[in-house]
């Protein structure tokens, strides 16, 4: 059970860190709603480290060892910390599931780039389609057809996100989309990042990349009905408010270089809205065939890990390669720091 203190500083993370989310949380039932922003709160802050710190590798290595207390059961001094290892209790989290989003963020530290879409998807699977699986741990649902639904969604979110940051991310040195789509228009990524702009081939990728998305959106659709009753509005709601972030960048001409897509507060008003009549809806209709569709070839490990819910989780030799390389990292920049001395 999380204690009351550290729920409030959960919610106050969220309402200040992911206004989407906090908006669509609302629409989940407390049993639901109170252990989702105790996950994204630990997930917000874990992101956070690694963001706001130039020196990522050693950033990302402390949220290793924070893990391995969460599920030693004695998590640091830390409301997120602790509220999440009251999550992973009560739940029976799979430990596969924090360990795919913390891979994710280790591919950010080490600068990994994407050559095709899959590989985007690759990504995305860790960063965003685990908390779907995740969300689905949260409410009891162990379907994998349930969950593979749940990771279209998260996929989906990723790629509006994506979409919506492409200046941002590239004044930052960032870079997630594909670099087969960047050669196919002539672009070359060093020449970008020094200086973005929001031509037509870039926008054109853009277009590309919000494609994917929205068929994934769809497809997510299908999973809504497996889903808890009272689940489904905040479901929906989520699946609205990031597909309208997708619409925004839209009407910008697809120039998220120079602009930042927003919503308003009455156009998610309007959506969560949308998601209770949806939902409401859904109890009369069952969900369409694509329920049964098989996960995309990136999201199957998690569904696996979800379904079977394997208490302990040994880390997989490519997430202990990826760490081996950052600790490298660390080692080099400790020892040039010395020099420096």
């Amino acid at each position: 059970m999380i204690a009351p203190s550290d729920m409030v500083q959960c919610r106050d993370a969220i309402r200040t860190g992911s206004l989407s989310f906090h908006s669509a949380s609302k629409l989940l039932p407390a049993r639901v709603r109170d252990p989702a922003l105790a996950l994204y709160a630990f997930c917000r802050l874990a992101d956070d480290a690694v963001d706001d710190t130039d020196d990522k590798a050693p950033a990302v290595l402390g949220l290793r060892d924070r893990l391995d207390l969460v599920y030693e059961g004695r998590p640091r001094n830390n409301y997120a910390d602790r509220a999440f290892a009251d999550v992973v209790a009560d739940f029976e989290m799979p430990r596969a599931l924090p360990e795919a989003l913390l891979e994710g963020l280790a591919w950010d530290a080490v600068g990994r780039r994407y050559d095709t879409l899959s590989g985007v998807f690759d990504y995305s699977a860790r960063v965003a389609a685990a908390v779907g699986a995740m969300m689905c741990v949260l409410m009891r649902v162990r379907s994998a057809d349930a969950l593979a639904r749940a990771c279209d969604l998260g996929i989906a979110m990723q790629l509006t996100n994506i979409a919506r940051d492409v200046g941002e991310d590239a004044r930052a040195g960032r870079l997630y989309l594909p670099l087969q789509w960047l050669d196919e228009v002539g672009i070359k990524p060093d020449a970008f990042f020094a200086n973005p702009q929001a031509d037509t081939r870039i926008q054109g990728l853009t277009a590309r990349l919000l494609a994917a998305a929205d068929q994934l959106y769809i497809r997510s659709e299908a999973g809504v009905p497996a889903l808890p009753l009272a689940c489904r509005p905040g479901i929906f709601a989520a699946r609205h408010v990031y597909a309208g972030i997708g619409a925004a960048v839209r009407r910008n001409g697809h120039d998220s270089v120079n602009h930042r897509a927003r919503t308003s507060g009455r156009q998610k008003l309007g959506w969560l809205a949308l998601s209770v009549l949806r939902s409401g809806l859904s109890v009369l209709a069952p969900g369409p065939a694509t329920l049964h569709a098989a996960p995309t070839p990136e999201v199957a490990f998690l569904v696996q890990a979800a379904a079977r819910h394997p208490k302990r989780f040994g880390r997989s030799e490519a997430i202990l390669s990826v760490f081996a390389q950052l600790e490298a990292q660390d080692r080099a920049r400790k020892g040039l720091d010395r020099a420096r001395a």
